[in-house]
């Protein structure tokens, strides 16, 4: 399942943008990929995260994976729900599994994520 309205990174993060606010989460494909979501690491409010660079990391029963920020600024919110309940990234990654939201520094940094379009051509060629 890949949604129209959102942007993506190469890394399978999504990004919803309300003006200067984004909201950052995983993919269907990432999430699906992992399996049973056992643990979020999120930065706290407050926290400066840079385009391209770890903010977070996101464990599953088999792995751990590093979560990346699909754009710069700083973090405004945190899902707090996902300390209590890490499985919302399996049942609802684009709705209740979000992980943080973004002021963002630059909203021109969008235009370099991925369109759905092409982000399903990319998982399409794993």
């Amino acid at each position: 399942m890949i949604k129209e309205n959102l942007r993506y990174t190469k890394e399978h993060e999504w990004l919803s943008v309300n003006g200067q606010e984004a909201t950052v989460g995983v993919t269907d494909f990432a999430q699906n990929e992992l399996g049973d979501i056992v643990f979020v690491e999120l930065p706290a409010k407050g926290t400066k995260v840079r385009a391209g660079a770890p903010f977070g990391t996101i464990e599953a029963v088999k792995t751990v994976a590093e979560l990346y920020a699909p754009v710069s600024g700083e973090v405004i919110a945190v899902n707090q729900k996902l300390a209590e309940d890490a499985a919302l990234v399996n049942s609802d990654c684009y709705g209740a599994g979000w992980m943080i939201t973004i002021r963002m520094n630059d909203p021109k940094e969008v235009d370099q994520l991925l369109s759905a379009t092409d982000y399903g051509e990319m998982i399409a060629s794993h």
